[in-house]
């Protein structure tokens, strides 16, 4: 999940100012008492926006501390974010906390990813695998009705407080959750991820997941992970049938955007392998027919810095690109490498390439590429613009001679596959 576009610029309003003030007040504590206070009142102001959904004044901020104080930008959008997804609300005459948790889903396949809604008796199933080994003891939890597309997620912060509010109170309430009226269409891919979402409530500073509970012990991350292995293994046979003919994997519920941008990053490969397994099954080819070639983008915005790769395909020693996949860069990752003659040569004298924890995003690709088969692989040192076709809007991919093109299949292949892959 990409943050906002900050191609946005006009005057501030008074709640946009104030929202900016109090992100900075936030960096500039001289004490955690004092950046607490500033953090409480950096909340409430975001929380009145969200209520009232005036998600435009946010955004305003947004925009001007991204150009102008990056780290104060970076403080609001986690504020905003913190807001967005949890939240304290009434009942009863009680008061509780909530949490909005994603459950992310990735899925690979030739054909169709389905979403949409679930049918109440695996909704139910789901929610008992949950509670069963997730959640802390005395939480209450309402599961979404739907299996969401990215596309078909909340597009706002505020979007995202109300979906919150929505799951919460019928959580309380003990009451079913209705499904949208409608959803927007989504666009076909071969690897792609869907998201299950729930909101968990609990007392005031009481643990939302088993491992966060004082009985869960030292050894949290252990804890942790224990609970994840068990849960998936129950969960996936049901997920399964939510997506028939797709391989599946489930990654560990969380908070919703960490789930959300870990869902991100974890789709990438996946894409690739989708891409290579996808190519040679629809042409009737062995991967070492393949070439790819792969070329990083920059926005306007970007000041040189590059904001993804885009990895084209084609079939050896032919110019035209019959396939591409996008490859997104996220967060603190780097599009700024050394040379690849470099990196080639480092991992023929060490005999391996690093892990893949310690590998820039360059040399992932080339990793994965090489796993699946491809040994033809060219990069373009040069940064190209992130263009797009006018026509369908697919974006560009570069060819072995650094042009940039629509990928088209071969007009004799019968079946026309997505525009990309992610």
């Amino acid at each position: 999940m990409r943050r906002p576009s900050k191609a946005r610029s006009h005057k501030p309003s008074g709640e946009s100012q104030r929202l900016i003030q109090l992100a900075q007040a936030t960096l500039a504590a001289g004490s955690r008492i004092e950046e607490r206070l500033w953090e409480r009142q950096l909340d409430a102001a975001l929380n009145k926006q969200m209520v009232t959904g005036h998600q435009q004044n946010i955004d305003s901020a947004l925009d001007l501390l991204f150009q102008q104080d990056p780290a104060a930008y970076e403080a609001l959008m986690d504020a905003a974010e913190s807001t967005a997804e949890s939240s304290s609300l009434q009942h009863e005459g009680k008061q509780f906390e909530a949490l909005l948790v994603a459950v992310p889903v990735l899925a690979w396949t030739r054909y169709s990813i389905s979403s949409g809604p679930i049918p109440g008796e695996l909704q139910n199933t789901l929610a008992a695998h949950l509670y069963a080994h997730l959640l802390a003891a005395d939480t209450r939890l309402a599961v979404s009705p739907v299996l969401y597309a990215i596309d078909q997620l909340p597009r706002s912060h505020a979007e995202t407080h109300t979906l919150l509010q929505k799951l919460a109170h019928a959580a309380l309430d003990g009451k079913p959750v209705r499904a949208p009226s409608s959803l927007p269409e989504t666009a076909p891919f071969l690897a792609d991820t869907r998201y299950l979402l729930a909101a968990v409530v609990t007392s005031p500073g009481g643990p939302f997941f088993r491992w966060q509970a004082a009985e869960a012990g030292t050894d949290i991350l252990d804890a942790r992970m224990e609970a994840y292995i068990e849960w998936k293994k129950q969960t996936q046979p049901n997920i399964e049938r939510l997506l028939p003919g797709c391989g599946v994997e489930l990654l560990l519920p969380e908070a919703y955007f960490v789930a959300c941008r870990e869902a991100d990053k974890r789709i990438r490969p996946i894409s690739v392998h989708a891409a290579v397994h996808y190519l040679t099954q629809l042409l009737s080819i062995e991967p070492t027919m393949l070439s790819a070639i792969v070329g990083g983008f920059a926005g306007e915005q970007s000041e040189g810095n590059i904001d993804e790769y885009r990895i084209s395909f084609s079939l050896k020693q032919e110019r035209e690109v019959v396939y591409g996949v996008v490859w997104p860069l996220y967060g603190d990752e780097s599009g700024t490498e050394e040379p690849l003659d470099s990196l080639m040569a480092r991992d023929l004298i060490a005999g391996k390439p690093p892990s893949s924890e310690d590998q820039t995003p360059i040399q992932q690709i080339f990793t994965l590429l090489r796993e699946a088969g491809v040994a033809d692989i060219k990069h373009h040192g040069e940064v190209f613009p992130m263009e797009f076709c006018d026509d369908c809007g697919s974006p560009l991919f570069c060819d072995q001679d650094a042009e940039l093109v629509h990928a088209e299949m071969p007009e004799d292949v019968a079946e026309a596959p997505p525009s990309r892959l992610h």
